[in-house]
């Protein structure tokens, strides 16, 4: 078994525990009514888009997502929270340097002993879902699991979802397609974003995401009979027929979101075998993006 396979499948224990201690976090996440700006890079940046998603829909303050290269210096926030999960990422270690003492900020990090510690002024560490692959999985779900939390928006059954994603088979088919699509909506757009991230990591395999309802708007245009369009939550009427009439396999998001990601992360590494690749290290990647001055 791989790192990441043995990573992926402790993510209901990981969430359960997330859960359980967010109301201990809570005075160093975003409160109520706060304007606040999640940051990260690569899946952390994805992960930040759907928490972002989450605590607008949710009516708890404007919140905005950034990749930590692109946050918008002029721009104030009450709070800004930054995902790293290795804590020595250069540009979300720059953006929280940048920060001190202007805006307050919190890490969720996996990590106790790296620079982030110091740079962030509160930090939670989540070290029980850290990984020793190159491919994050756990890591970023625990943390949004535990953000989801503090915001009251996670249940039991996002966990028991996730035990099923784990268990179940992949659809009939899956894993032979050349081409794959992730759709989603609101929060879940930065699930399907992180998805074609996961499956171009660990398989180089050719993917897209797309908010839903924009996948009319011209990318349907490339869907044929090997290609897989997979949604993250609840359907636009009619879309899936359309796709269906493409030729391409629809795979409809009936668990959670949080626990359909984890099924596409089962399939990356399921792709990722059949192609002959090691999921755990992939081409041109490392743990942390470190730039050197």
């Amino acid at each position: 078994m791989t790192y990441v396979e043995d990573e992926l499948n402790s993510q209901p224990e990981c969430w359960t525990r997330a859960a359980a201690e967010a109301a201990g976090h809570a005075a160093v996440l975003p409160a109520a009514g706060e304007r606040v700006a999640v940051v990260g890079c690569g899946t952390s940046y994805f992960m930040a888009q759907s928490v972002a998603a989450l605590r607008e829909e949710a009516g708890l303050g404007e919140t905005d997502a950034f990749a930590a290269s692109e946050f918008p210096s002029g721009r104030a926030y009450d709070r800004v929270v930054a995902l790293t999960r290795s804590g020595t990422t250069t540009e979300v270690l720059d953006l929280l340097g940048a920060l001190k003492g202007r805006t307050r900020t919190v890490a969720l990090t996996a990590d106790p002993d790296t620079p982030v510690m110091a740079a962030a002024d509160d930090v939670v560490v989540l070290d029980y879902a850290d990984e020793r692959s190159v491919v994050q999985t756990r890591f970023a779900t625990t943390a949004l699991t535990l953000l989801r939390a503090h915001l009251g928006l996670h249940t039991g059954a996002a966990v028991a979802d996730a035990r099923t994603a784990l268990a179940d088979g992949l659809p009939e088919g899956l894993v032979d397609r050349t081409q794959f699509t992730f759709l989603g909506r609101g929060w879940t757009v930065g699930l399907a974003n992180e998805a074609g991230l996961k499956m171009r990591e660990a398989s180089l395999s050719w993917t897209e995401a797309y908010p839903a309802m924009e996948y009319r708007h011209g990318p349907i245009s490339v869907s044929t009979s090997t290609t897989a369009t997979w949604m993250f939550g609840e359907a636009p009427e009619g879309l899936a027929e359309q796709v269906r009439d493409t030729g391409a396999l629809w795979v409809a998001g009936g668990l959670d979101p949080l626990a359909e990601l984890v099924r596409a992360q089962r399939l990356a590494v399921a792709v990722a075998a059949s192609r002959g690749l090691d999921p755990d290290r992939p081409r041109h990647l490392t743990r942390s993006v470190i730039l050197a001055p």
